[in-house]
Formats: C-alpha cells, sequence, structure tokens
C-alpha cells in the first residue's frame, strides 16, 4: 500500500507550501507593553529599524518605524488570507478601506489588479504585554483572474465555524473552518474571484487543536489534492504510527484519510489544501504574476498609478487607542 506521507520538512518563519499556496509566515512576536502611541515601551536602539527582522528580545518590528507592522506597500496578481489568533492588525488600504482586527478573526484580500495596503500592530495595552500571533497565507490567482478587481473581506472570529467534538476516549477536538467543510459546516464565502470561490477546487484552511492523547482521523479527499500539515505546536504527534517532530510540515496524499495521534501536549496544526492552479509562477517581491514581461509591467504600472494612491496622512497608519474592533470596507458604511 502506498505511504500516506510524501514529506516532512522543517518549518522556518516563512513556511513552504504547495500550488495553490505561494507561502505562509507565521508571526509569533511577544512585544512588551505600549508606549501610549501604539509602540513598543522599550529601548531600539540596536534595532535595524525600517527592516528589523531579527527577534531580539522576543519580538521584532518589521518594517514599522513608530509601530510594528508592515507600512504601505503595493501587491498584484493574488491574495493573502491573514488569522489573527493573538494581538491586533490595523489595515489602511488604497481603496479609502481601513479596519482593526484580531484575537481570532481573519481579514480575506483579493488584491487582483493591484492595491496598496499597510499592516500596522498596535500595541493596545499599556499596563502589560502585547502578543501577537498570526498567520499570513499567500494564495495564488489563476490568469484569467490577476487582473480581477481588489477587494476583501472580514471573517470575525464569532461568525468563522468551529466543530468541537470528542475522540472515542472523550479527549477533546477543535476545527476552525477558514475556508472548505467538513461535516455538515461550510466556511464563510471567500471574495469572488478567488480560487476558493470554486468549490470544485477543494481549497482548504483549517485550524486544528488536539487535547493531550486524542486520536482522530483526517477524511480523505478527491485525489490529485496538495494537502499539507503544519505542526506548529505541540511536542509529540504522530500521523499513521509515524512521528513528526515539532514545529514541521507534512505533505500528505489527499485520497487517503491518516490518523493523527497526540502525545502529552496540546497540540496545534495548520491545514493547507487545494487543487493545483498549474499555471506559470513569476514571482518578484509584492507582485505574483505569469510571466517575466508581466512582473515587468505590474512594476511600470505600478510607478504610473500608483495603484490609485495612498489616501493617508503617513505610509504606517494605525487607528487610536481605543480597543474596538471595525471594518470601513470601500463604498459601505462600518
Amino acid at each position: 500500500m502506498e505511504e500516506t506521507i510524501r514529506n516532512v520538512f522543517p518549518l522556518g518563519f516563512q513556511w513552504e507550501t504547495r500550488d495553490p499556496f505561494l507561502f505562509c509566515a507565521h508571526h509569533e512576536d511577544f512585544y512588551p507593553r505600549g508606549n501610549g502611541q501604539l509602540g513598543p515601551d522599550a529601548d531600539l536602539n540596536g534595532r535595524f529599524i525600517g527592516q528589523d527582522f531579527v527577534p531580539k528580545d522576543g519580538w521584532r518590528m518589521y518594517h514599522g518605524t513608530r509601530t510594528p507592522g508592515f507600512p504601505a506597500h503595493p501587491h498584484r496578481g493574488f491574495e493573502t488570507v491573514t488569522i489573527v489568533r493573538k494581538g491586533y492588525v490595523d489595515h489602511a488600504d488604497s481603496l479609502g478601506a481601513s479596519g482593526r482586527y484580531g484575537d481570532g478573526d481573519v481579514q480575506w484580500l483579493t488584491a487582483g489588479k493591484g492595491i496598496q495596503h499597510s499592516e500596522m500592530f498596535p500595541l493596545i495595552k499599556e499596563d502589560s504585554s502585547n502578543p501577537l500571533e498570526l498567520f499570513q497565507i499567500w494564495l495564488n490567482l489563476p490568469s484569467r483572474n490577476k487582473f480581477a478587481k481588489p477587494d476583501f473581506k472580514m471573517f470575525w472570529n464569532e461568525d468563522i465555524p468551529v466543530l468541537n467534538f470528542s475522540d472515542r476516549n472523550d479527549h477533546s477536538i477543535q476545527i476552525e473552518l477558514i475556508a472548505g467543510a467538513l461535516g455538515e459546516k461550510t466556511a464563510l464565502s471567500p471574495p469572488p474571484d478567488s480560487w476558493a470561490s470554486s468549490p470544485e477546487n477543494r481549497v482548504t484552511i483549517w485550524l486544528i487543536q488536539l487535547s493531550p492523547h486524542s486520536i482522530w482521523t483526517l477524511p480523505k479527499d478527491q485525489e490529485g489534492l496538495n494537502r499539507t500539515l503544519y505542526f506548529f505546536k505541540g511536542s509529540d504527534l504522530q500521523i499513521d504510527g509515524q512521528s513528526i517532530p515539532p514545529y514541521h510540515g507534512i505533505d500528505l496524499l489527499s485520497e487517503r484519510e491518516v490518523d493523527l495521534q497526540n502525545g502529552e501536549e496540546e497540540t496545534q496544526i495548520l491545514l493547507l489544501q487545494g487543487k493545483p492552479i498549474a499555471e506559470p509562477v513569476y514571482q518578484y517581491g509584492p507582485f505574483v504574476m505569469n510571466s517575466e514581461q508581466e512582473i515587468q509591467n505590474a512594476f511600470s504600472d505600478f510607478r504610473r498609478t500608483q495603484f490609485g494612491g495612498w489616501p493617508w496622512k503617513d505610509s504606517e497608519p494605525t487607528h487610536g487607542l481605543q480597543n474596538t474592533k471595525f471594518a470601513n470596507l470601500p463604498n459601505q458604511k462600518e
């Protein structure tokens, strides 16, 4: 019988993914208390401000100068799915949209023909630490949709479908559905031009939580899908009897069910699955197209149009000290 596990590989800051996904970044920063201006109450000397990716003292400023995060930058030709497990993200974009989301919320953004956006991590709490954990997943667009109208949706934490059940020994299991379906539950609808918007593409993004000593069988799906598990929290996991080291990815056959057996600690896993788009991928920085010429055109178009310009007073806008989540979408009320 063919093995269910195709490959096991270590995870770094930026995780390997398979078509239709482009990559997944796992951000986990243990920020100190805030300084009253949404930045860290800490000495920034010794940090390469503007390009700080070294986790000094357990956290990074990334490209932020005052507040950690990613100031205004462009994208074309793909989508970002940002899953914020802890902390907050302040969003602003060239469409004039803005928002603050976090603590379980998800933003699904279709860059399409071109958008600028910023993603800052406001440190709201001034009397305690401000831990942040998020995944940003890049999902490719097929050539027919690479010039789609930019769009984004907010999946608020309380609306995201979650399955809670027990195994045969009464150990708890939780599956959070960001994309795809399990049993009678189906995830919220992605933006209309997404590869995930067609059910036949079987795009699946699940967060799986296994309590100690629990056993769960991941059901089989169609043949020919790319299916990868990311074992990012925990100490002891077996898949079909094979021990998997912590912080490793596992490529699986999609047409076979697999048994996940947890050990002494709670285990958390991200599942990414989908039908391959199977088109050429040319990526340069923030642009993902189908040819080198299209990449050159993307840079030329951005220099010429700025993808609609930047309507905000600076490149790293934040949305105040209030602990309030919101979204102002283009042409819609808050």
